[in-house]
């Protein structure tokens, strides 16, 4: 595994920490999941910005953003209760089907 890829993973963790406890922050009146969101996004940034030194920027965003949602989407319903219906979980199984066609047959992402 590339160092690339490791910041990415890290990129796409805190990105999606920081997503879901914006949902807590109450439009930033409560402080810790403010922090959380705001410490997040900080090192969900740079991991991307590491990314995009090895990897071009198109590949990098699609799979932050990509892996991102399907996560945020699990968290939303593990810590919120919020729950999908079957047209939304299909298309979150099309974006995880877009990831891995990326992964395993682009010649844009190092192998």
């Amino acid at each position: 595994m590339e160092l690339s890829h490791v910041y990415l993973g890290l990129a796409i963790v805190a990105e999606t920490l920081a997503t879901t406890a914006m949902k807590s922050t109450e439009g930033f009146t409560r402080f810790w999941p403010s922090l959380v969101t705001v410490l997040g996004y900080g090192c969900a940034f740079y991991g991307l910005s590491r990314t995009l030194e090895t990897l071009p920027i198109g590949i990098a965003y699609a799979l932050w953003s990509g892996v991102g949602m399907v996560l945020i989407s699990l968290l939303a319903w593990w810590v919120h209760g919020q729950r999908l219906d079957a047209p939304a979980l299909i298309g979150i199984g099309f974006i995880l089907l877009g990831v891995v066609v990326i992964n395993v047959f682009s010649k844009s992402v190092a192998h």
